[in-house]
């Protein structure tokens, strides 16, 4: 497997991270003291100031009150695009959908990121361990909604989606959040650029049993692969590891239940909820 490609937009967080030191020593303040009157551990303070951990909005506003800075560091978090605000092992990922011609997902655990409802990826978020501010989720929440409006552009990305039946049967948020969550998945079904298919529990053989997998291909036609597992993952450029990849893909793809087949299993589940 191709070693992990250090995430393009890393730069971005330690900018910030050097004006919220900038804007400490102004104050007068060591990392110690800041980390008391903001109520965090000094850890915590050192890795946002180096850039390790992002600067969250409502924590910008919270440092901008402490610093008296005039709100310019909410000011400047709150311009960044998508692609920066994410956590930084998954910014190779997002920095490429953006821009993808083509984007195809197979997903074992939950339904896709770019095909969950706004309560499915709520409680996604919430189930995680250890847990977060739920500031922290609703930040969170609000750039994976932001990632979607790629299906709004003028040109939209070709999308297919593999999906494995048990992750549609965990009932995630309980049975209105789960009947929302399907009820989009057969819209997702809809337009001609797009396309879910159901790998049903007991299918075999299967193709895909190492895990999840993402292929991007980029407007100048490249081919990636995205890999992730807990919080590491691999952007794969290699253009044989990647074909690699695109053939497993095909073969689960023709494994998988057909478009037709998946519509009637999703429509079986939601009369199940």
């Amino acid at each position: 497997m191709q070693s992990a490609k250090k995430p393009k937009k890393v730069g971005t967080w330690q900018a910030v991270g050097g004006l919220v030191a900038h804007y400490r020593r102004q104050a007068g303040l060591t990392q110690e003291q800041f980390a008391e009157i903001a109520n965090l551990h000094v850890d915590t303070i050192r890795s946002i100031e180096q850039g390790r951990l992002a600067l969250q909005d409502h924590r910008a506003i919270e440092f901008d009150e402490l610093l008296h800075t005039g709100g310019a560091l909410f000011a400047l978090v709150n311009k960044l695009p998508v692609q920066a605000r994410m956590p930084a092992f998954a910014q190779g990922l997002v920095d490429n959908e953006q821009e993808a011609v083509a984007i195809l997902s197979y997903e074992t655990q939950v339904v896709p990121g770019l095909l969950q409802t706004e309560a499915y990826a709520r409680c996604v978020f919430e189930s995680g361990y250890p847990a977060v501010a739920d500031k922290t989720a609703d930040q969170w929440v609000a750039n994976r909604m932001q990632r979607q409006e790629i299906w709004t552009r003028k040109r939209p990305p070709v999308g297919h989606f593999i999906i494995e039946e048990s992750a549609l049967r965990r009932n995630v948020g309980g049975p209105e959040i789960m009947r929302d969550q399907i009820r989009k998945l057969i819209e997702a079904n809809e337009p001609a650029h797009m396309g879910v298919q159901i790998m049903p529990m007991d299918r075999m053989p299967h193709a895909c049993l190492d895990g999840p997998l993402v292929l991007l291909e980029t407007p100048d036609h490249e081919r990636l692969a995205y890999l992730e597992v807990q919080r590491a993952s691999f952007l794969v450029e290699d253009p044989e590891e990647v074909s690699n990849y695109h053939l497993k893909y095909g073969m689960l793809r023709s494994q998988a239940l057909s478009p037709s087949e998946s519509m009637r299993l999703l429509e079986r589940l939601l009369g199940e909820q």
